[in-house]
């Protein structure tokens, strides 16, 4: 059995994140998502909407999802939480700004070039992601004052 590892903030669930899950274990036979820290978050993208242990319980309720864990804080280099999870696959979004050609190159560097990196596919929605969200929101509650 396969193990895919999926790596996201997960911060206002929506349909956009249980496509990319879905496609994440339609990989393998064992999903694995690590839901952002949220340190990390804040340093590499936002202040999160939801806590870190929220959004990991929300993750834990998708059907696809068979493990959640919290990813390390971003003091901690990214590739130790490899050992714990141990992927055959890591499922990338097709809005995550990681380059597969990079991430490869950083696994062969450690000795994790055994591991396949993947991009899916995302979904035809014009609301897959949660700022986009927020923003249609936010647009159509202006509109409401107006």
């Amino acid at each position: 059995m396969k193990r895919v590892m999926a790596v996201g903030v997960f911060d206002l669930l929506h349909a956009g994140h249980l496509h990319y899950l879905e496609q994440a274990k339609a990989l393998g036979g064992h999903l694995t998502v690590v839901v952002a820290h949220d340190d990390t978050v804040r340093q590499r993208k936002h202040e999160p909407v939801t806590n870190q242990e929220f959004r990991r319980r929300m993750v834990a309720g998708l059907k696809p999802v068979d493990e959640v864990v919290v990813g390390n804080a971003p003091d901690v280099p990214i590739f130790d939480i490899l050992p714990t999870i141990n992927p055959d696959i890591i499922a990338l979004g097709y809005d995550q700004e990681h380059a597969e050609g990079s991430i490869r190159s950083a696994l062969a560097e450690r000795g994790y070039d055994g591991i396949d990196v993947v991009r899916v596919e995302g979904l035809s929605d014009d609301l897959d992601g949660t700022r986009k969200i927020i923003a249609r929101i936010l647009e159509r509650a202006k509109s409401k004052e107006a």
